[in-house]
Parts: C-alpha cells; sequence; structure tokens
C-alpha cells in the first residue's frame, strides 16, 4: 500500500493518543497517516541563526512527523511576509492590507524550494503527496524540478479571489501557472472553483474541460469541490465529557436565565467582528423592551498581535465592546462579555450548547467550522439558532440558517430579533436539516474523498513541471 505524504506549513499531528484539544483536521490527517503508514512534513515553528536542512523525525500519538527550522529571515519573508501579508489579505479581498514587496516573494520562494530539496529524499515512488494551503502553492512545481512524478494534491482552506482582485498581484499568472504543477486542486465551495476556473479561461488563455479538468501552461489539472466539516463523533463526545457538562452548567448559571448570544473567531480583518458588533449594538436600539434579556459572550483569540493591522484592530474592538457596554449597561447587566482567550474544545463545546444564538458572520471565509461545531453542540430538543454569513464557505449547503449580509447593521439586528423569538417547531426543522448537512460533510468523509480522487486522477505528465519562478 502507498504512503499518504500530509506537507503543511505548521505539523498539528497531537501529541498524545486521546488528542487532548488538537482540531477535527489534524485528527483526521492522523489518523490517514496512520492507515497508510504516513508521514507529516512542515515547519517545526522554531528558528535558528542559519538555515541548514537538518531534518527532525519523530512519531507522535502514532503518527511520524519531519520538521524543519527555519531562520527568522525566512519567517518574516515567506511567512508573515508574502503568505499572511500578501497572500492572505488579497485571498479575503483587502486589497487595502496587501503588502506587495519583492523581498516577500523571494522569501516565499526560498523557503518552498527548501522544503522541496528536503522533501524530494524521503518520497518513494508510489506515495501521495497532499499539499495544504496558500503558503504552499509552488511546492509541486519545486518537486517537479527534482524529478519527483507522483501525484501530488493540493487543497485550499481559504477563498479563491475574484479574477479582478488577483490580477492586483504582482506575477499573479506565475502563481497560478505553478498550481499546474499538481494533479488535483481541490476548493471549499463550487463558487472558489468557479472563480479559479474564471481565471484559467480569461487570464491563461486555458481551456476548461468536463468533470472541472483545466488546461493551461501546456499542463492539465483536475479541479474539486471537498468542503471540509468537523469531527462530529468526537465534538460530540466533548459536548458530553465532564469538562463540557461542567462548561455547560456554568454558562447557563451565569446568564441568569438570558438569552445567551455565542461568537468565536480568532483576531482577524476577515472575521467581521467590527460589523458583528455594531449590528448587536443596532438590535439593542431597535428593541429596547429585550435589552436585559441578552448577553453577547463573544471570544477573540489574539492573533500575530504583533503586527500593526492586527494590533489596531484589538483596540478598536476594545473600545467598541466599551462604549456599547458603556452606553446600555445597567447595575445587574452588561450587554457584552468580551474575550481575548483560548478554549478547549469540550469547553467550547458547552458553551455552544447553552447558547441560543451562534453568530458566524465573517465577511471572507473559506468555510468556517464554527457553524458546524455550533449546530454539532446543540440539544436536538430545544436547538439554538444559527445565524451565518453569506460570505461563509459554509452558507453554500446551510441553507437552513439565518443567512445575512454582515456588512449590514440592520440584517444582523433583524436576524437577532428572529432568532430570539423563533418557536420551537421551527428551531427544531432548521437544526435537524442542519445537522444532517454537518454528518454528511464529517472530516473524515471530506479525507477519504479527496484522498480516493488524488488516486484516481489520471496523469498526463511526462516528466517534472517546467513553470517559471516569481522574481
Amino acid at each position: 500500500m502507498s504512503r499518504l505524504i500530509v506537507v503543511s506549513n505548521r505539523v498539528s499531528a497531537p501529541t498524545d493518543p486521546a488528542g487532548g484539544s488538537v482540531g477535527g483536521l489534524a485528527m483526521a490527517l492522523s489518523a490517514a497517516l496512520k492507515t497508510y503508514n504516513g508521514l507529516w512534513f512542515g515547519w517545526s515553528g522554531e528558528t535558528v541563526e542559519t538555515f541548514t536542512g537538518v531534518l527532525e523525525i519523530e512519531e507522535r500519538a502514532g503518527v511520524t512527523v519531519a520538521l524543519v527550522d527555519l531562520e527568522a529571515q525566512d519567517v518574516d519573508e515567506y511567512y508573515n511576509g508574502y503568505a499572511n501579508g500578501t497572500l492572505w489579505p488579497l485571498f479575503h479581498h483587502r486589497v487595502d492590507l496587501t503588502a506587495y514587496e519583492r523581498s516577500y516573494g523571494e522569501g516565499y520562494e526560498r523557503v518552498n524550494r527548501r522544503f522541496a530539496e528536503i522533501l524530494a529524499p524521503l518520497i518513494e515512488p508510489d506515495d501521495l503527496i497532499w499539499v495544504h494551503d496558500y503558503h504552499l502553492i509552488p511546492l509541486a512545481r519545486d518537486l517537479r524540478r527534482l524529478g519527483v512524478k507522483n501525484r501530488i494534491g493540493f487543497f485550499l482552506h481559504t477563498p479563491w479571489p475574484v479574477r479582478q482582485l488577483l490580477v492586483t498581484l504582482p506575477h499573479h499568472r506565475r502563481l497560478v501557472e505553478s498550481m499546474f504543477a499538481f494533479d488535483l486542486l481541490g476548493f471549499h465551495t463550487r463558487e472558489w472553483l468557479d472563480l479559479f476556473r474564471d481565471y484559467v479561461a480569461s487570464e491563461a488563455g486555458g481551456t476548461l474541460l468536463e468533470n472541472d479538468a483545466m488546461e493551461a501552461f501546456g499542463q492539465r489539472v483536475q479541479g474539486g469541490v471537498f468542503p471540509i466539516g468537523i469531527d462530529v463523533e468526537g465534538f460530540l463526545q466533548a459536548r458530553a465529557s465532564p469538562l463540557g457538562v461542567r462548561t455547560y452548567d456554568r454558562m447557563v448559571s451565569s446568564t441568569a436565565f438570558r438569552s445567551l448570544i455565542v461568537g468565536v473567531d480568532r483576531l482577524d480583518y476577515s472575521k467581521g467582528l467590527e460589523q458583528r458588533l455594531l449590528g448587536y449594538e443596532q438590535f439593542l436600539k431597535d428593541n429596547p423592551e429585550m435589552r436585559s434579556e441578552v448577553l453577547l459572550l463573544q471570544i477573540t483569540p489574539i492573533s500575530r498581535d504583533d503586527v500593526d493591522t492586527y494590533h489596531d484592530m484589538r483596540g478598536r474592538l476594545d473600545s467598541l465592546a466599551g462604549r456599547i457596554n458603556g452606553a446600555y449597561a445597567e447595575m445587574d447587566w452588561q450587554p457584552i462579555r468580551y474575550l481575548n482567550r483560548t478554549y478547549r474544545r469540550d469547553q467550547l463545546a458547552g458553551i455552544y450548547r447553552a447558547a441560543r444564538v451562534g453568530l458566524v458572520t465573517p465577511l471572507r471565509d473559506g468555510m468556517n467550522l464554527v457553524a458546524k461545531e455550533y449546530v454539532c453542540a446543540q440539544n436536538p430538543e430545544d436547538p439554538g439558532v444559527l445565524i451565518l454569513s453569506r460570505f461563509a464557505g459554509a452558507a453554500a449547503r446551510m441553507g437552513e440558517a439565518l443567512i445575512v449580509n454582515p456588512f449590514s447593521r440592520e440584517e444582523l439586528s433583524d436576524a437577532i430579533k428572529q432568532a430570539l423569538t423563533m418557536p420551537l417547531d421551527e428551531r427544531i426543522r432548521r437544526w435537524t436539516a442542519l445537522m444532517q448537512v454537518v454528518r454528511e460533510t464529517d472530516v473524515s468523509i471530506w479525507r477519504d474523498d479527496y484522498v480516493s480522487a488524488l488516486r484516481g486522477v489520471e496523469i498526463n505528465r511526462e516528466d517534472g513541471a517546467r513553470v517559471a519562478g516569481y522574481q
């Protein structure tokens, strides 16, 4: 049986068999690697003064991981620079925040080339290689240059940008050209794949073939839609765990019979946090009779606080939450609890279950698994209501949520009121349909569908891919 080699910027394989609070994606990939006797390759998260290329191989809960350290300059230019300072904002339609620096592109090229050079000797002839996310778009090209002919798949965990914005990226054509060194390109939604195909046809002069195959740059690649999900059974177990039940009891007690509204998002401009608080403020303004009957719990772990954009955003959110509390709070109640910390999966399951309303309102998101976690955590006999942004990938299949435009504070206000006043029979009907989607898109199904598709893709290349660099 061939091995599966997973490649990602960071290796998140669990360090213990139980998995602790590790997310469902890591658990699903770990299970696949155990099944296929595979390998997980990526950056260790550590920096060294001078890059040596030394590979550290170890076992983590039955999974073999291969880790490599990077120089501080690599991290600055490849990770903080091109990946998160250029591609991340561009892919989330924030061209105003996109940094176009030549040194960033050079660092991105350098690290992908180094990864390929270290990984190539580990690859056996029948191995399947599965590369994850925007950090590693050129990796297949660099592996092909080293003579690797194996099936190599790529999965993008973010949205793909519209063509009119992608062309603002210097050397955008070469970025897309490098993707044709893969054999299978996976996207969360039909929309993201169609946007990619639109670029191929309009900018690259490519040919769109049947069943989402594409030809351009003298190569052929297969596209596919693979909506990612959560580890359903694992999340249900987390909800029923002692800590999950205890957290639920604490939340019910602390809300003092008020209706809890919950939002859980890391600090990022793509999540629509400022717009969410403004929409909640509009609800308080529009519905004075309901003010003291509700409570918004916004959990926002800090990320990249050393980057000016995120530091400034944190200050604006602190100020906005404080202003709303100052304007509407009473002596025994304040409308917002705003927390900048991380919680375990079992704790989140208890929090979700206690919430009458789940707010998932990103401005643009690849999928957003919080929406599926919230649904999975609900009591089937008395479920809460999911309010979901139309710009989250999850909205493509979760139409029984209350779908909103997060840029409209009035729509958010109206949806919150509708959710809080929704009859039980409608809540059960909507939740039942949503839970069916959650089960149908379980992360293990996503994983197995992708690996099966990669195994079955037709190989049409005679030798390694031959595409130009970015610079």
